[in-house]
C-alpha cells in the first residue's frame, strides 16, 4: 500500500488547526478512547445460469480486523485489514483463479489493508487522508461495493467543509482505486478487472437542505456534483482500448419528503475526459416515488442510463458505483449495455417476525431502440440471531428471466439465477 501526503489539502488543515485555540488534551487519549472492531462475514452464493458454464457453488470467509484511535485535537486514526478466504472447492470462477469452465463469484482470495487514515475534524467539517471508504449520495456514482466480500477503497485525500446550517461541500482526489478484484492480478485478470486503477480523479459534491420539518429531519435536499474520472488501465469492454471509462460526470440530485411521502428526481450528463481515446455524449435520468406505511416502505422508480449508436460501447457508466444496489441483485447489467438501459422497478421493505423482507421486481429495456432485455426478481430476507448479539442472517434470491440472447457491444446476456446464505458477526 503507497502511503500518500496530504498535499494542499493537508497544508490548509494544518494551518486551520495550528490557528485554533484549544484546552490541553493528553496525548493518551489516542489509545485510552480507541477501539477495536471485529467483522466476519461467511457467505455461500449459487449461480446458476443458461449457458455452457458450470454452477457456481461459492462459499467464502471474509475477516475484517479494525483498530480506531481516540481523538487529540481532532486527530485520528484508523487502521483496517480484510482478509478473503475460500472455503471447501473451488467450483467457482472468482476471476484470478482460471477457473473459466464455472460462473463467476468476484470474491477473490488474499489479504490487503483495507483502510490506513489519518482524519482530523474541526468545527466546520473534516480532512482524511490515506485509504478510506468513500460513498457519496446513494452511491449510484461512488461506492464501496460493500456486499462483494472484498470492498472497493481509495487512495487519495478528502476533505468535507459545512460553512452553513445545512450545506456540506465535499472534495477528494483520488490516485488509485482498490477494487473488489483484488488485492492481486494475476495471469487470469483482464483489463475490465484490475485489482487495483490507476490514474488521477477529483470528486467536487455539494449538498444543501433547503427545508426541515418540525422534527429537524430533511424535508427536501439539493446536491450538485461533479465526478472527474481519470482511469487509466481499465477499459469499458474487454474489445475497448483502455482509458475508455475516463469521463466527466455532471449533475443535480433533488429528495423531498411530505409526511409518508417521498421524492427524488436526478439527472446527469456524461463526457470523455483525461486520455480516453472514445468521444462520450450521454444522460441519466431517476424519478423515484416511495410511500411509507406502519413500517411498509413501497417503492417505485425509472431509471435511464443513456446509449449510444457510434462504434463500440459509448453508453453512460458508473465504473466506480456500488452496482449490485441497482438494476437487480443478479448484476447482469454491471457494464451497460451500447444501447443504453431504461429500469422500471418497483419494491417494497416489510418488517417481518422480528426481521426484513424485501422483494424487488425490475423490467429492462434499451434506452435507444425497441429491445426488451428481460425482467428481474429480488428477494431477501435478513434476521439478528437473538442469543447471540451482533450476529446476523441472510437469505437472499435474484431471477433474471432474459428477453435477448445478445446486447450489442456488451457479453452474452442469458437466464441468470443466485442465492446467497450468509451470517455475519460484527463486533
Amino acid at each position: 500500500m503507497r502511503i500518500h501526503t496530504l498535499s494542499v489539502l493537508s497544508l490548509a488543515v494544518c494551518a486551520a488547526f495550528s490557528s485554533v485555540t484549544m484546552a490541553a488534551e493528553d496525548l493518551a487519549n489516542l489509545i485510552d478512547y480507541g477501539k477495536v472492531s471485529v467483522d466476519a462475514r461467511y457467505r455461500y452464493e449459487n449461480v446458476d445460469q443458461d449457458n455452457a458454464l458450470n454452477n457456481a457453488n461459492a462459499q467464502t470467509l471474509r475477516t475484517r480486523i479494525g483498530a480506531q484511535s481516540g481523538k487529540w485535537y481532532g486527530l485520528s486514526g484508523l487502521v483496517e485489514v480484510d482478509n478473503v478466504s475460500r472455503i471447501g472447492d473451488a467450483s467457482y470462477n472468482n476471476t484470478r483463479d482460471g477457473q473459466k469452465d464455472f460462473s463467476v463469484v468476484a470474491d477473490p482470495d488474499g489479504t490487503e489493508f483495507n483502510q490506513a487514515l489519518l482524519r482530523y475534524d474541526y468545527k466546520y467539517g473534516n480532512a482524511v487522508a490515506g485509504r478510506q471508504r468513500i460513498n457519496l449520495d446513494n452511491q449510484r456514482f461512488v461506492g464501496g461495493v460493500a456486499w462483494r466480500q472484498n470492498e472497493q477503497t481509495y487512495d487519495g485525500v478528502l476533505g468535507q467543509i459545512k460553512p452553513i446550517t445545512g450545506m456540506t461541500l465535499t472534495y477528494s482526489y483520488i490516485d488509485n482505486i482498490n477494487t473488489i478484484f483484488g488485492p492481486d492480478n494475476g495471469s487470469y485478470d483482464n483489463k475490465t478487472n484490475p485489482a487495483n486503477i490507476e490514474g488521477h480523479s477529483q470528486l467536487f459534491n455539494a449538498q444543501y437542505i433547503l427545508l426541515r420539518d418540525r422534527r429537524g429531519a430533511p424535508q427536501l435536499t439539493l446536491t450538485g456534483y461533479s465526478y472527474q474520472l481519470g482511469l487509466d488501465n481499465i477499459a469499458v469492454t474487454a474489445a475497448a482500448p483502455v482509458g475508455s471509462l475516463s469521463s466527466r460526470t455532471n449533475g443535480v440530485r433533488a429528495t423531498g419528503a411530505i409526511g409518508a411521502l417521498s421524492i427524488v428526481g436526478e439527472y446527469a450528463q456524461q463526457e470523455d475526459y483525461a486520455d480516453n481515446p472514445q468521444e462520450l455524449d450521454s444522460d441519466y435520468y431517476l424519478a423515484e416515488l416511495g410511500y411509507t406505511w406502519q413500517g411498509i416502505v413501497l417503492k417505485g422508480g425509472y431509471e435511464v442510463l443513456g446509449g449510444d449508436d457510434g462504434v463500440g460501447n459509448r453508453a453512460f457508466q458508473t465504473p466506480l458505483a456500488t452496482k449490485h444496489a441497482f438494476q437487480g441483485w443478479a448484476d447482469v447489467f454491471l457494464t451497460t449495455p451500447a444501447d443504453g438501459i431504461e429500469d422500471a422497478y418497483v419494491g417494497a421493505t416489510v418488517p417481518l417476525w422480528g426481521g426484513q423482507l424485501q422483494a424487488w421486481y425490475h423490467d429492462f429495456d434499451a434506452e435507444q431502440g425497441s429491445t426488451s432485455y428481460g425482467d428481474e426478481i429480488d428477494l431477501s430476507y435478513g434476521h439478528p440471531i437473538p442469543a447471540v448479539p451482533g450476529l446476523t442472517a441472510l437469505v437472499k434470491y435474484a431471477s433474471y428471466d432474459a428477453d435477448t440472447a445478445v446486447l450489442r457491444g456488451n457479453v452474452a446476456n442469458v437466464d441468470t439465477d443466485k442465492l446467497w446464505l450468509q451470517m455475519q458477526y460484527i463486533y
